[in-house]
């Protein structure tokens, strides 16, 4: 490396001959450095602009009308993007300009600026793009050699660019004489686009271009790493001579038999072919296209190439004190677009962050709030910041075990020399598997893991207490259906699927825990609830990205049926995932049947995969029949209350019960104020009531509660499906409480969903 950087260095001779310039003037006219012209908060990929000779980082690329389409048109077309035009002195005031020399301490720094911008806003592993106009193409060329020669002890930061370059989009690049033309004629074909070349600068070209073509020798031993795309101009310029020529003709721009590259023609000249003035352009659309179709699968390819680079690099050191894997998330189905959610991420990363001791994030909330999906997202955030990354399935403890040996089998993978984890894996037994993966993560070195237990929905702390060994029935004897397929068995005991979690916790105190479960119970580290998105915008983006629909956020019908199912993920993407099955329902259509027909709406809706096997209908059942077990008081109050508003219940409300003929459905429940905060409470600790914090002064009454919309939806269709006497019986409770207790019980019936065949029953007094 040392030699080219002899044969590329600028001279002082070069240097003397320059046209000065106060730095203040030059930085004006030719603004160098990084510029980020756009930034999605969501930006997954980084694409990165390099004018050419005489280039400007803001006029290159923008057309006569003022549309700078780095700025104004591409982020329409890819919106999860970070764009950056970068500049360099590329001025041709003086002959040294011209000289392939002074391009290599471009590529220099252009790697240098990436690298601390990447660095500084933890985008290291990101993926690039770049986009590269005429000898700016032999700049990347050169930054990228330079990026991949880098080494441990010799500016070993720089190596991340190479890393991370997924593709390169040549735009009017010379990469070869074509045609009797040699490199050196290209060049001097450019710069007399805007100097009058003599034929000293000729000599001074061609002399350079030895050079150059030994130099871009190397880059074809990398080449074949990025996807590329080789644009060329398909009509002549001209020159400061008068005449017009093909600066960059065909020959030149693209190199033939190159793997995985693409010839593009762009029907223009050699300084307009980068200037845009609208989508229509048709040079804008094929640039366009070919950027998105690449940025498709550079997420994929650059996350396996940083994944190989550590491998290779702990192989190379032999260091048996590292503890690093390759982030794998398979166990879990990405959702097609995350939003919000930043405060609980920020709240994550407080707890989680860097320290010497353990900490642990314990997500509660109600089933379906995507609290998995809060925690697939940190991770994707905040890998750098953790060694290795184990994900268990902590729904039972059978899945629990199968996941431990999974991710032993992960560990042996690329550590294969540690005995007791082979050992582990070769007996397949899932106790060993689970004391070999703990035994690793307690290793005193090892102190910079992520481990999540997802799903641990059924906690046993200590001795159960209220817990009644009954069979999976409600109050009224009666099975749920759905219930006999996502729980236990019919008659098993819920008790025996409880597990305490903590024997499977590593024992030592370092290293970081996320839990996610719908249990208020566990208390095992920083408590982060995971409540409903209050973000009308953010709900509608879910609803978009799911039903693949534009101008959702304009359809007054998708704003009300944002409203109504009330900021709860699980049934977002439900209603997304069916509006995209059937492309002629409307959102109205769909808001239609979700008020007449919600059982078998969500029965027909498509599985959703980001939510394992559980769907809008049937996600709760487990947490009844879990209450059903604890507290059957509690699973009452459930059933009754859909035949109250679910924006409002309160103790003193339910009293009035006491004073009916059909007392015994609301005696266990309210027969005392301890009771009753009892039966709430067990409905409160799987997430689903809260507290009605506006409803805290109700003149010397106690606070009231209240039930997210599609929970209480799901009261009505499935735990009172049937239309039977005691259905009846508690609908007339609820009538016979809102007629003693509520002063205008007439508006409050009216927030109750009339739509409901049974809550008609119960107003007209049946």
């Amino acid at each position: 490396m040392s030699s080219f950087k002899k044969l590329f260095k600028r001279s002082s001779r070069h240097a003397s001959s320059s046209i000065p310039q106060s730095s203040s003037t030059a930085a004006t006219e030719w603004p160098v450095g990084l510029d980020v012209v756009y930034d999605s908060p969501e930006a997954s990929l980084d694409i990165v602009a390099i004018h050419g000779l005489n280039g400007h980082r803001e006029k290159t690329w923008t057309a006569d009308n003022g549309v700078h389409w780095l700025r104004d048109l591409l982020p329409k077309d890819l919106p999860t993007v970070r764009i950056l035009t970068w500049g360099y002195d590329a001025n041709t005031h003086a002959s040294d300009r011209v000289s392939c020399q002074y391009l290599y301490d471009h590529a220099l720094d252009l790697v240098a600026d990436l690298t601390r911008k990447r660095t500084l806003t933890e985008s290291t592993e990101r993926p690039i793009i770049f986009v590269a106009h005429s000898l700016g193409g032999i700049v990347v060329k050169s930054a990228l050699i330079h990026s991949d020669a880098a080494r441990q002890g010799a500016q070993y930061e720089h190596r991340s660019v190479k890393t991370s370059t997924y593709g390169i989009l040549f735009m009017g690049t010379p990469h070869q004489g074509g045609n009797g033309v040699q490199l050196g004629r290209a060049l001097v074909n450019i710069a007399s686009i805007f100097v009058a070349a003599d034929d000293r600068i000729l000599k001074h070209l061609e002399r350079d271009s030895e050079w150059l073509q030994q130099q871009l020798g190397q880059y074809g031993t990398i080449s074949s790493e990025f996807v590329t795309k080789f644009a060329y101009e398909t009509y002549k310029t001209h020159t400061q001579l008068g005449h017009k020529i093909l600066v960059v003709p065909r020959a030149s721009a693209v190199v033939p038999g190159q793997a995985d590259a693409e010839a593009i023609g762009i029907h223009s000249d050699h300084t307009r072919m980068i200037k845009f003035s609208s989508t229509d352009d048709g040079g804008y659309k094929k640039v366009s296209e070919n950027l998105q179709i690449m940025a498709r699968s550079a997420g994929e390819t650059v996350r396996s190439r940083w994944e190989t680079e550590a491998r290779v690099d702990t192989a190379r050191r032999n260091d048996v004190t590292s503890f690093e894997l390759p982030l794998n998330l398979s166990q879990v189905t990405d959702v097609p677009r995350f939003v919000a959610r930043e405060d609980e991420l920020r709240r994550m990363h407080e707890v989680l962050g860097e320290g010497g001791e353990r900490r642990t994030a314990i997500l509660h909330g109600l089933g379906g709030m995507g609290k998995t999906q809060l925690a697939r997202e940190y991770i994707k955030r905040h890998r750098k910041h953790f060694s290795a990354v184990i994900w268990l399935n902590a729904r039972d403890t059978t899945s629990l075990q199968q996941s431990f040996m999974q991710a032993a089998r992960q560990i042996h993978q690329h550590y294969s020399s540690i005995m007791y984890v082979r050992n582990a894996v070769q007996s397949r037994d899932l106790d060993e598997g689970v004391d070999a993966v703990k035994q690793w993560l307690e290793e005193p070195a090892n102190n910079k893991w992520l481990v999540v237990y997802d799903n641990y929905d059924n906690p046993k702390f200590g001795v159960a207490k209220n817990i009644h060994r009954r069979s999976n029935r409600d109050a009224s004897g009666t099975m749920l259906a759905d219930e006999r397929k996502q729980t236990a068995a019919p008659g098993e005991d819920l008790t025996q699927q409880a597990f305490d979690i903590r024997p499977f916790l590593p024992g030592t105190y370092h290293g970081a825990v996320v839990v996610t479960t719908r249990s208020a119970e566990v208390e095992l580290g920083t408590y982060i609830r995971v409540k409903k998105l209050t973000d009308p915008k953010s709900c509608l983006e879910i609803l978009a990205s799911t039903s693949y629909r534009q101008g959702v956020d304009q359809d007054e019908a998708a704003r009300t049926l944002v409203q109504r199912l009330d900021g709860l993920p699980l049934a977002l993407v439900t209603a997304g995932a069916y509006l995209k099955g059937v492309p002629s329902t409307t959102f109205a259509d769909y808001l239609t049947l979700y008020e007449a027909s919600w059982r078998q709406l969500q029965e027909s809706s498509p599985k959703i995969l980001s939510y394992v096997d559980r769907a809008l209908y049937s996600t709760w059942n487990i947490s009844f029949t879990h209450i059903q077990h604890q507290n059957p008081a509690s699973a009452m109050l459930l059933r009754l209350w859909a035949y109250f508003d679910n924006e409002d219940l309160w103790y003193e409300l339910l009293r009035e019960g006491l004073s009916s003929n059909r007392k015994k459905y609301v005696h266990g429940i309210v027969a005392d104020k301890i009771r009753f905060d009892g039966a709430i409470r067990v409905l409160y600790n799987h997430g689903l009531v809260e507290a009605d914090e506006l409803m805290r002064e109700r003149g010397g009454e106690s606070q009231g509660y209240s039930m997210h919309g599609c929970v209480h939806s799901w009261t009505q269709h499935v735990l009172n499906e049937e239309e039977n006497e005691e259905s009846i019986k508690m609908a007339g409770v609820a009538r016979e409480c809102v007629g003693r207790h509520v002063p205008g019980r007439d508006a409050y019936f009216m927030r109750i969903k009339v739509g409901w065949q049974m809550q008609k029953q119960c107003i007209s007094g049946h």
